[in-house]
């Protein structure tokens, strides 16, 4: 395990046991993501994205190979809260109002945080929130509640946010708004984020590289970097080097 590595995978495999057999979800993956970097899982449905996130946040036992996450195993880097989570539902307590939805997981680790974790109310201003402290989660859009999902998994001051569709199910607006924002927060935290997505444009907007994982059994297909500059802007989208990049993510993806 190198230094610089948030995460490493050696010859990874998960395979579950299912009525009808055996099945291969994922199959040798070599993987090292350096800290403080952004990667973006990409890939058919069924190819194993999730199934990778959860073996980093130690949910899933790996069947062979190794996963190292801040230089141990899964198990430790949660135990010590280097983990943060993030689903495509916010799953907030509605008798909860933003703020105490935020501190609820330093509520449940004994009010324990790591070193250099922000206070609840700058992570809400951070996601831009400010002065919705006392909102309920019914008084929400969409789109800022999974602002507040976002503050609630960095509130322990994980050095690993993962990151499964949170966007997939907001308007295109709105993910385009938390896309911006989204790089916002990982230039200001230096958080390693490692994003699930299907959407070949925002893995190729968010992503310093996109991990390209083809299907039956999951495996790496491409490692793709991303030279676009930074700071990045919507409007990327529409240049001859956005463009060619994209093709490329969605020729990769017609042979996984």
């Amino acid at each position: 395990m190198q230094a610089a590595d948030a995460v490493r995978c050696e010859r990874l495999t998960v395979r579950f046991t299912t009525e009808r057999g055996t099945v291969t979800a994922l199959e040798n993956i070599d993987l090292a993501i350096p800290r403080g970097s952004f990667l973006t899982l990409l890939g058919p449905s069924g190819c194993g994205k999730s199934t990778l996130l959860r073996v980093m946040a130690d949910l899933i036992e790996p069947s062979s190979g190794k996963m190292s996450v801040m230089g141990d195993v899964p198990a430790v880097a949660r135990l010590n809260r280097e983990i943060g989570f993030v689903f495509q539902d916010a799953a907030l307590l509605p008798w909860r109002n933003v703020l105490s939805n935020v501190t609820l997981p330093l509520e449940v680790g004994g009010g324990k945080a790591l070193p250099g974790a922000r206070a609840p109310q700058d992570l809400l201003a951070l996601v831009g929130l400010s002065g919705w402290e006392q909102a309920y989660p019914h008084e929400l859009s969409g789109g800022m509640r999974q602002r507040v999902a976002i503050a609630r998994a960095l509130v322990s001051g994980p050095r690993l946010l993962l990151m499964d569709e949170p966007f997939g199910a907001l308007d295109e607006i709105t993910r385009d708004r938390l896309n911006e924002e989204l790089l916002q927060v990982w230039a200001s935290t230096g958080t390693t984020i490692v994003f699930v997505t299907h959407s070949i444009y925002e893995a190729a907007f968010l992503g310093q590289k996109v991990l390209l994982l083809a299907a039956r059994p999951g495996r790496v297909r491409e490692l793709v970097p991303v030279t676009l500059g930074t700071p990045r802007q919507l409007a990327m989208r529409e240049t001859p080097e956005f463009v060619a990049l994209a093709g490329h993510l969605r020729r990769v993806l017609e042979t996984c």
